[in-house]
């Protein structure tokens, strides 16, 4: 598994008093398109926050119900890359915040299922929408995203790092 850390700060792990973990997919067609999230004028990899006392693979199984209305079976299926990201008095002061989000490759050709899902109110707040981008131009859409919304939590930049992983090990 590629391991991506980013540790402005210098934190050490001593020092981290906060752990949020999220798991994401890459979910992938047999003719090379990939299904993304947009919300908020931002792209996203379908995927959330694992709750508390939940296991990474069935975090993503319910994440992605509620994202796509569809049931994917992720019982066996293994992290390409984690990044982890370290916070210095995130998200408020005396809190040190470890970031863990692990990515998953899924192959499906399903096609969403929208009235069984179950968007949070910040995702319909957004006009939360599912988008199928053509593999071979999703950096310049993500891209083009940037430079006409910004991006200022840099989740587009992050997507990209993850989709060169991605692309370095199915070469």
């Amino acid at each position: 598994m590629i391991e991506i850390v980013k540790n402005k700060s210098n934190i050490g792990e001593e020092e981290i008093n906060n752990v949020i973990t999220r798991v994401k997919a890459l979910i992938i067609t047999s003719d090379n398109r990939i299904l993304l999230g947009h919300s908020f004028c931002e792209y996203q990899f379908p995927g959330g926050h694992v709750e508390n006392n939940e296991e990474l693979l069935p975090a993503l199984k319910r994440e992605l119900k509620e994202e796509t209305g569809l049931v994917f079976d992720t019982d066996n299926l293994e992290a390409f890359a984690v990044l982890k990201k370290y916070f210095k008095d995130y998200p408020s002061n005396g809190i040190n915040t470890k970031l863990l989000i692990y990515y998953y490759v899924i192959k499906d050709d399903r096609v969403p299922i929208l009235k069984n899902t179950n968007y949070t109110l910040e995702e319909l707040e957004g006009n939360f929408s599912l988008r199928y981008v053509p593999l071979d131009i999703v950096k310049c859409v993500i891209n083009d995203n940037i430079n006409a919304c910004g991006d200022s939590e840099g989740i587009a930049k992050e997507m990209i790092e993850i989709l060169d992983c991605f692309f370095n090990l199915n070469v």
